[in-house]
């Protein structure tokens, strides 16, 4: 298969003026802009990556609606927010399992942002039921765990103190602490834009999978 496109400068362009005039005028006024240089091309991203996305799974979904599906939405939640801001100056996008569509599920994920692009894979700020599932997948399967970690640096925020029914010795201590399990693959701008992107991205995505699969079957979901 060729190597296609998806992304070009005009995209991140977009973005970068988004953040100086971040107002309902302006985003009015260049709404069919974004559309053609960010949300299309989004779209069609999600689209093509459905192929290697079942390749790694296939219980996880590429959606390629404009809305309610794996492109968030570009408008910000304002009700309950001191930054009233109305428009995200990054795209994201997921690819989320088929029983768990909520953003604290497992997932694949792709940030557009000048200067700070990224794919992640993991489950972000899990609810404690789900958070005391996977620390008690970690004690069951430690070797399985330990695999998984060999190859990954994990990120997100830990509990300062072991949580409470823990062994405060035990060898993933600092594993059990977390409350999120998530890895990242950062890419520069020119990769975003480039032919091979997706290619790039599928790799990212592939070398993350272990900790995907382990958090996955810790809740108890298919794989």
């Amino acid at each position: 298969m060729a190597d296609t496109k998806f992304f070009n400068p005009e995209a991140l362009e977009f973005l970068r003026q988004l953040k100086r005039h971040n107002n309902r005028e302006w985003f009015a006024k260049n709404k069919t802009r974004y559309e053609q240089v960010l949300r299309d091309p989004a779209l069609a991203f999600i689209a093509s990556f459905a192929p290697h996305l079942e390749k790694l799974s296939g219980h996880f979904v590429a959606d390629p609606r404009p809305s309610r599906g794996s492109l968030f939405r570009i408008y910000r939640d304002t009700r309950f927010a001191s930054d009233k801001r109305p428009f995200k100056t990054h795209v994201g996008i997921r690819f989320f399992h088929e029983e768990g569509k909520d953003v604290h599920a497992p997932l694949f994920y792709l940030h557009l942002e000048p200067g700070n692009c990224f794919a992640a894979a993991g489950v972000w700020h899990p609810d404690n039921v789900a958070l005391n599932k996977i620390r008690a997948a970690i004690v069951r399967e430690p070797e399985k765990w330990g695999k998984v970690c060999r190859k990954l640096e994990l990120e997100g925020d830990s509990l300062t103190r072991p949580p409470k029914g823990y062994d405060p010795k035990h060898r993933f201590i600092d594993d059990l602490k977390r409350k999120d399990f998530v890895a990242s693959v950062a890419f520069s701008d020119e990769q975003i834009c480039g032919a091979k992107f997706m290619r790039e991205f599928a790799a990212a995505c592939r070398s993350m999978n272990p900790l995907t699969e382990f958090t996955t079957k810790a809740l108890g979901l298919k794989y």
